[in-house]
């Protein structure tokens, strides 16, 4: 399936990769450039522009949704507005129970749900955009070339086999991007306790790995941990959906929470972190 019309909302640091492998496998690509940053424009750049989101609906034959998740349902309720009836790839990072809301809103048989795990495509190997329901395996076709691989998940034998993409997507990020949140959290109550140079003499001891892992989490999350809150607490209904203690998460998004402050700086090494997580701690805004 080449030479297809499709818009990508929006394209920020991993929009910009999915929209390069759409490039590279043939099709037409545009993105709604009202309204959006210098960097943003930069990173458009060779896409096709369109002043509102009405008038990409009227080109576009699939519109494939790229946000923070708190932005994917109002995105979905725009593009809903415009009367589009094409396919709708939500591929944010959001709780079954939201991308169902959305299939809901679209149609179910004009959604597709989706999930990215790894980094920004830049180069093959390294991402890959799980889909699921019943486009999904025609979505995946659209992804020949490029750095980005697309998957369809298997629908049969699964509960919700429709999102079983924004399943396996907040299972993976419930360890990955908890797991950061819960280490920089326990570096900062050692410093609040005046131990954090001792606990880091004990785990060069015990643990050595810990530290390395403290200090790369730091600089790797800094500066997009404000896209992390609302993944984190996508994630916290996933587990109260599935009748699971819920509170972890809901703590992780409060961490990034106090890091959003960082929001767009060079990455920070552990001790601004840590400072910026002790100083929202402390009510010193």
């Amino acid at each position: 399936m080449s030479g297809m019309n499709i818009g990508v909302l929006h394209p920020g640091a991993m929009g910009v990769t999915v929209a390069q492998t759409l490039k590279d496998s043939g099709h037409q690509v545009g993105w709604v450039s009202a309204g959006r940053s210098l960097e943003s424009r930069q990173r458009a750049e060779g896409l096709r522009s369109f002043t509102s989101i009405d008038e990409i609906a009227g080109w576009a034959d699939a519109i494939i949704s790229i946000c923070p998740p708190h932005g994917a349902v109002p995105l979905a309720r725009a593009v809903h507005a415009t009367g589009y009836t094409g396919l709708y790839v939500d591929a944010n990072a959001l709780a079954p129970s939201t991308s169902l809301k959305i299939a809901e809103l679209l149609g179910a048989g004009a959604y597709v749900d989706g999930g990215i795990i790894g980094p920004p495509a830049i180069k093959p190997g390294t991402t890959r955009l799980y889909l699921s329901g019943h486009h999904a395996p025609a979505v995946s076709a659209w992804f020949s070339a490029g750095a980005l691989e697309a998957i369809a998940l298997p629908k049969t034998g699964v509960p919700n086999g429709n999102v079983a993409a924004s399943s396996l997507k907040m299972a993976y990020a419930a360890y990955s991007k908890g797991a950061s949140a819960l280490l920089l959290s326990v570096n900062a109550l050692a410093e609040a306790g005046g131990v954090r140079e001792a606990l880091h003499q004990e785990w060069a001891i015990s643990s050595p790995d810990l530290l390395k892992r403290s200090e790369y989490t730091a600089a790797m999350t800094s500066g997009k941990a404000w896209r992390f809150v609302g993944e984190m607490l996508e994630i916290s209904e996933n587990y109260s959906s599935a009748g699971l203690p819920d509170s972890f998460h809901t703590a992780a998004a409060a961490i990034y929470e106090h890091m959003s402050d960082l929001k767009d700086l060079p990455p920070q090494n552990l001790e601004s972190v840590v400072a910026a997580l002790l100083k929202r701690s402390q009510g010193d805004t």
